[in-house]
């Protein structure tokens, strides 16, 4: 018998032990490989073949222009056809990949964040399911997919793939993705806060195929439907993706007929590696420096603490590199998570909505910016940890991201938009979910979250309610044919929220209230997910400032729609005036921070929200008083804090200026900055502490010692580089040991507390 512990396995045993492991693989999960690399797939000798014959830049710009207005007849396909309120809005996307995966040109509209997430999924398919026995991939075959560890943003993305053949050979795939909203998570509507471990995100689709000879199989169809609280929404919306991809299918094959396949398969290569080579150039002009930023998130969206979103940017030559080490760690427990795949898909979107919109949609945008992260952070989360609620640390993440690119294009000679302050950030909306007033059970969330305010720019005030940082051509959608389906009412609905200002030289564009209440159903309840009730998520630029806070506001033990129709004089359009006047008699009024769970809401309880202001850009002294008065006139800002931050002298009655007193108010105010002022190595000594204080529930790195993360107390943390569980008590626990400790200290007895 051969002595295996001192006897090398011959190469026929290697291969046959190689063979048995192939053939027993336990599971196909995640695969670092793909999801850690965010850039283009080489070029394949099909590419190199296909250039040699055709590289004609008027060939490549035609067939461009060709596939990208396939792409947008998709997008708007299912926009309008599309069930769930994220496709009616425009939270879709959809686009064309190379046979290896990269996406090479994608719609005009919707969620670009996609650009740099959905090729995981199809590289996960090429590597375990094309030469797959029991799977296989040919023509008229569609994967379905919706993981984000797998590459997507969150489990509420659902995507559907299918690849396009010419003569049997694979030469492309083509995608559509839409937030679908409910997908059978532990909270209805798809993004549970309440999410301990991934168990709790609803369906966890790894890429696997859903359509066989272009038609859904019903029996997959099934068990999906089964899994979701909305059957209906599941298949519908699984046809309208099918169905906008096959129009793109058909725009392809238009193509093939008119160009060839090598036209075809040249014009997607050259289309991405144009444009990476184009971000090099651009990257090379801007100077070389690095610059430091952090953003703050004030929850977990279950509790309040202090969660350091850390990020340097350094450019030289031509490499740009966005550093996030210091960020806290992953919360083992909490949704707030993000996969760092994520993080870079968010990160694209700075490019390619506020620094190079000129360039074409697509992967090669961001595919040569570098990206350096600590393993097992908020921002670089493990596989265990629940993500659900990843977009809190990704648009965090990209308003750090933001906030520092603005400060290279600020001396950057060349610029193709305008410096830029960081734009709200956050999805300020309600989650709804329950029995409709029609008996049917639903999960999902109002289209409040896409009017997020612009940041202010160099020369202007930045646009109210614009669009969100995640897309492009959204919509914020129609109330009114909501209520059709759903049981309850937004009694105030986009009314601008007066002094939610981010003030400065030009002031950022702000958001408005929302005012909502049950009125048709004893089972319906809402939710929100957002930071910002405690610490702004954003940052101005240039002595601009952030918005202000904006918390949850709640009026319990009132049916207000009894008031509308008795006492209607009593009821206020404003959370300002609901909060301050109080006017119902023997209501509960209460704020709460903006991570609320789902609530089971009576009927005609109310649930007030409001969207936070894009950020200022410029000193707030230097604004034109006309500017100011012009703001207190449209309702944007009262006349009090217009004269107290501003120092513009006004008459209170007809808003005329007066110049002289403001220039004079001005130039004290300039004074007493002055005398207020501190030398900086004083300012430093005061200021630099060695710890976070012992009261602060603080995460991440402190200062500039990103090696050493703090998790909660001075005395938690851990080595970057060595991950560790990081679990939050559940609130209950906490409010138990609270009454606990309150018995305690009245003096009974633990026997008593029984």
């Amino acid at each position: 018998m051969k002595d295996m512990n001192t006897t090398a396995p011959s190469l026929e045993e290697m291969n046959l032990i190689k063979k048995f492991l192939d053939d027993t693989t336990l599971f196909l999960g995640p695969d670092p490989e793909i999801m850690q690399n965010h850039d283009l797939m080489p070029r394949t000798q099909d590419e190199d073949a296909a250039i040699a014959k055709v590289s004609d830049n008027h060939i490549v710009a035609k067939i461009r222009d060709r596939l990208q207005s396939g792409c947008d007849e998709g997008f708007e396909m299912v926009e309008q056809m599309g069930a769930a309120p994220g496709a009616k809005w425009g939270d879709v996307i959809t686009g064309v990949y190379s046979a290896s995966g990269d996406l090479a040109i994608a719609s005009a509209g919707g969620v670009l964040i996609f650009s740099a997430l959905v090729h995981h999924p199809i590289k996960f398919i090429i590597k375990n399911w094309i030469n797959e026995p029991t799977v296989g991939v040919k023509d008229g075959d569609g994967f379905i997919h919706n993981d984000s560890r797998y590459g997507n943003v969150h489990n509420t993305d659902q995507s559907m793939i299918l690849p396009i053949f010419h003569d049997s050979k694979l030469l492309c795939w083509v995608a559509s993705t839409v937030h679908e909203g409910e997908n059978g998570a532990i909270e209805p509507g798809g993004m549970p806060s309440m999410a301990e471990s991934p168990s709790d995100e609803g369906l966890k689709m790894s890429p696997f195929k859903v359509v066989e000879n272009y038609q859904i199989k019903r029996d997959v169809l099934t068990f999906l439907q089964n899994s979701v609280r909305e059957p209906k929404l599941q298949y519908e919306d699984m046809k309208v993706k099918l169905f906008a991809c096959l129009r793109i299918k058909q725009r392809i094959e238009e193509t093939l007929k008119s160009d060839g396949p090598d036209a075809l398969v040249s014009t997607l290569r050259l289309t991405m590696e144009d444009v990476r080579a184009e971000v090099k150039r651009r990257i090379s002009e801007w100077p070389d420096m690095t610059v430091r930023s952090y953003i703050i998130q004030d929850s977990t969206l279950r509790e309040n603490c202090v969660v350091k979103i850390n990020c340097k940017l350094t450019k030289t030559g031509d490499r740009l590199i966005f550093d996030f080490r210091g960020s806290s760690p992953e919360f083992t427990n909490r949704a707030t998570n993000t996969i760092v795949a994520g993080l870079k898909g968010m990160l694209s979107q700075v490019f390619l909505c506020y620094v190079w919109p000129d360039l074409p949609r697509g992967q090669a945008a961001f595919a040569p910016i570098e990206v350096i992260t600590d393993p097992h952070s908020i921002v670089d989360c493990s596989y265990d940890a629940p993500n659900s609620q990843s977009l809190m640390s990704i648009f965090t993440g990209f308003t750090a991201g933001q906030h520092a690119v603005a400060k290279f294009l600020y001396s950057c000679p060349e610029k193709f938009t305008k410096v830029h302050a960081p734009t709200f950030n956050m999805i300020n909306t309600f989650i709804w979910g329950g029995v409709s007033q029609h008996g049917e059970t639903l999960g999902n969330l109002c289209a409040d979250l896409n009017g997020m305010g612009a940041g202010a720019t160099s020369d202007r005030d930045g646009e109210h309610a614009l669009a969100p940082i995640f897309a492009t051509m959204a919509d914020i959608g129609e109330q009114e044919l909501n209520e059709e389906e759903v049981p309850f009412l937004q009694l105030v609905s986009k009314k601008m929220t007066r002094d939610a200002i981010a003030p400065g030289k030009y002031r950022g564009g702000q958001g408005y209230s929302m005012m909502v209440s049950t009125k048709d159903s004893e089972q319906w309840g809402f939710m929100t997910t957002a930071e910002g009730a405690k610490i702004p998520p954003l940052q101005g630029l240039f002595g601009g400032y952030a918005c202000g806070t904006y918390p949850l506001c709640k009026v319990k033990d009132v049916d207000v729609y009894d008031v509308l129709m008795n006492e209607p004089e009593k009821f206020r359009h404003s959370i300002e005036e609901i909060m301050n006047e109080q006017p119902f008699e023997d209501a509960k009024y209460s704020t709460h921070h903006m991570g609320m769970g789902f609530e089971i809401s009576k009927r005609g309880e109310l649930f007030m929200i409001s969207q936070g202001a894009g950020a200022g850009y410029g000193d707030l002294l230097e604004r034109d008083p006309v500017n100011v008065v012009k703001d207190i006139e449209e309702g944007l800002m009262s006349a009090e804090v217009a004269a107290r931050l501003y120092k513009v002298v006004f008459d209170p009655k007809t808003l005329a200026i007066d110049f002289e007193a403001t220039e004079q108010a001005r130039d004290e105010e300039r004074k007493a900055r002055i005398a207020r002022s501190t030398p900086y190595a004083e300012f430093i000594k005061g200021w630099n502490q060695p710890k976070p204080p012992a009261h602060l529930p603080y995460f991440g790195c402190w200062g500039d010692d990103i090696d050493t993360l703090y998790m909660g107390a001075p005395d938690i943390t851990r080595r970057a580089d060595e991950p560790r569980p990081n679990y939050m008590m559940h609130p209950k626990d906490v409010r138990i040991a609270e009454l606990e400790a309150r018995l305690t200290a009245a003096g009974v007895a633990g026997d008593e507390k029984q």
